[in-house]
């Protein structure tokens, strides 16, 4: 009898692999596609400050201004789009979303001064709000949480991955096209890299599907399968009203942690180019494929982790040791400031904890919030989570003019880093480990 029942659950387990495979595949490259074009729009601004900051007379705290005021459009803006995701469908809206954030990006061409530049960047976090937490509750209504970490980090490759291909695009338009039609190079960076998000917001238009039911390429018995995971965990989950979600401490916990990582996720991702051309770096493009570096070590060591946490159903120290190495690579890359080999690797263990962290977060809010509190409450943390989209880049520029070196920006960067580490660890473990 127990070798019948092994059988048909082997069985079951064999046909469930295939149906999530069979999902993966479908969703997996469109949504990683998405991100990267967003990403490399959010960030290519690093790249653009290499020439434009003389163009325009940016000062370093007038740069790092323009980079970070971008999340005060996207935290006004984050809850009322998720709520609307929501209620129409992530189809339509995810692709509104990027036809417009790519259309602006692509305007950003045509600042003219600091003030120009503040509002482009502002109205580009407008035009972005509700796209990543979007996709994030997009993927609870696909994924249970035991295998959420996984795909999560996978979709979130997309940042390490937009580092590996845009470094070096980046750093080759910037020195190729430089005066091309009258044009600097960082005019026609900001144009070449915004409109690919207009043609994959109508792929997404084209090709994404809202739900589990709607899916014609999945059978009924694969749609039962997906539909009864879902179900089953639903079941299980706070569905709090929106007033709740806005005053429940484990929210403001979570909002907290979110911003800690993020400090050190946008320090980094705004200023690698500045960074490493303080080592003595001098070519855009050479800088472009230095940048690359840190990224393509962070995709391996992303998924590896997050392979090990779904395997494990273990959140707090998959998160808490990828937070303390980011913490040790940025305080390594201020010792190894000026040889540019020892800071790449500083750097690159930097970027590694900092990547890992981020994807794997999302397996806390995601393993007790469901339904209409899923969605107010992951826009909610990443809105205010994402304010430190602001801070960081504000005050690692800010630190740099007023001290004429990156190393306090640095270590601020790290202390948020530990910080958020620290707090995984407090979490109650039968929370957020599933």
């Amino acid at each position: 009898m127990e070798t019948v029942v092994s059988a048909l659950s082997g069985v079951s387990s064999a046909f469930e692999e295939r149906v999530y495979r069979k999902v993966a595949w479908r969703l997996t490259p469109l949504l990683l596609l998405c991100y990267l074009v967003s990403y490399l729009d959010r960030v290519n601004v690093g790249f653009a400050k290499l020439q434009m900051a003389a163009d325009l007379g940016l000062s370093d705290a007038a740069y790092g201004l323009g980079a970070g005021i971008f999340f005060f459009g996207y935290f006004l803006f984050e809850v009322p789009s998720n709520m609307i995701l929501h209620r129409v469908g992530a189809r339509v809206w995810i692709a509104r979303i990027m036809v417009t954030w790519g259309i602006v990006s692509a305007l950003m061409m045509f600042v003219t001064s600091p003030l120009s530049f503040y509002v482009m960047r502002f109205l580009l976090g407008v035009a972005e709000a509700g796209f990543f937490p979007g996709v994030i509750l997009y993927l609870t209504y696909w994924y249970p949480a035991r295998r959420r970490g996984h795909m999560t980090t996978v979709f979130m490759t997309a940042v390490a991955l937009s580092g590996v291909v845009g470094g070096p695009i980046s750093g080759y338009v910037l020195k190729a096209f430089d005066g091309l039609n009258g044009w600097h190079g960082w005019q026609w960076l900001y144009l070449i890299e915004g409109l690919p998000s207009v043609v994959a917001g109508v792929l997404v238009y084209l090709l994404l599907d809202d739900r589990i039911a709607q899916a014609k390429w999945l059978s009924a018995s694969e749609r039962t399968l997906l539909e009864n995971n879902i179900r089953g965990e639903e079941a299980h989950k706070e569905h709090l009203s929106l007033g709740a979600v806005m005053t429940s401490p484990r929210v403001w916990l979570m909002c907290l942690i979110y911003f800690s990582f993020v400090v050190g996720l946008y320090g980094v991702g705004f200023w690698l180019p500045t960074l490493i051309k303080a080592t003595g770096v001098a070519d855009t493009f050479t800088i472009g494929l230095l940048s690359a570096v840190p990224y393509a070590a962070a995709v391996v060591a992303m998924l590896v982790i997050a392979r090990s946490s779904d395997r494990r159903g273990e959140r707090r120290w998959h998160l808490a040791l990828p937070a303390a190495m980011g913490t040790a690579g940025l305080v390594l890359s201020v010792a190894w400031a000026h040889q540019t080999p020892l800071a790449i690797v500083s750097l690159t263990l930097a970027t590694m904890g900092i990547l890992t962290a981020i994807p794997l977060f999302w397996s806390l809010p995601t393993a007790f919030l469901g339904g209409a509190a899923a969605a107010a409450g992951i826009a909610m943390i990443n809105s205010i989570g994402n304010l430190a989209g602001f801070a960081g880049p504000y005050l690692m520029g800010w630190l740099r003019q007023t001290t004429a070196s990156n190393s306090a920006g640095m270590y601020v960067l790290a202390a948020f880093m530990a910080l958020g580490g620290l707090l995984a660890l407090s979490l109650p473990k039968a929370l957020v480990n599933r």
